[in-house]
């Protein structure tokens, strides 16, 4: 890891936000940039916040200056969560959580300067070997009714 940024108490869901983390895990700053740029979940506008943020902080702490080379990783963890009341019918109170986020973005030098590194495909172990074609059963795992 060269550095990281993190941007803490996020007014966002952790799992909205994840979902755009996954885009950009593993991809170039310019690719990542690009990415966020037209990605429509306002959780990206908060990303691309914390992605320069941790650019700003590579420049200026670490003296780099070719971004070219460097990795972006992305994690997205819960923070803590506001309670509130809503009032509903015949004096009874439903609960609403607003859920808050941290985080935290790293920049990394791809080892070998090229691409991500792609571990060797497995061979042996409990799931090597296994096909990936869909069993009998549905998507929900139940066998299929019969008539």
């Amino acid at each position: 890891m060269l550095t990281q940024a993190v941007a803490r108490f996020i007014r966002v869901s952790p799992r909205k936000a994840r979902l755009v983390a996954d885009l950009v895990r593993g991809k170039t700053v310019a690719e990542a940039l690009a990415i966020l740029q037209y990605a429509p979940p306002a959780a990206a506008r908060l990303l691309v916040k914390t992605l320069r943020s941790a650019v700003a902080n590579a420049e200026h702490n670490h003296q780099v200056r070719n971004l070219d080379g460097l990795r972006v990783g992305v994690v997205v963890d819960g923070g803590p969560t506001l309670k509130r009341i809503q009032p509903r019918a015949m004096g009874r109170a439903f609960s609403i959580r607003h859920r808050t986020s941290h985080i935290t973005v790293t920049l990394a030098e791809a080892p070998g300067g090229v691409g991500p590194r792609l571990g060797p495909a497995r061979t042996s172990g409990p799931r090597a070997g296994r096909r990936s074609t869909p069993s009998r059963r549905g998507a929900s795992g139940r066998p299929p009714k019969s008539a």
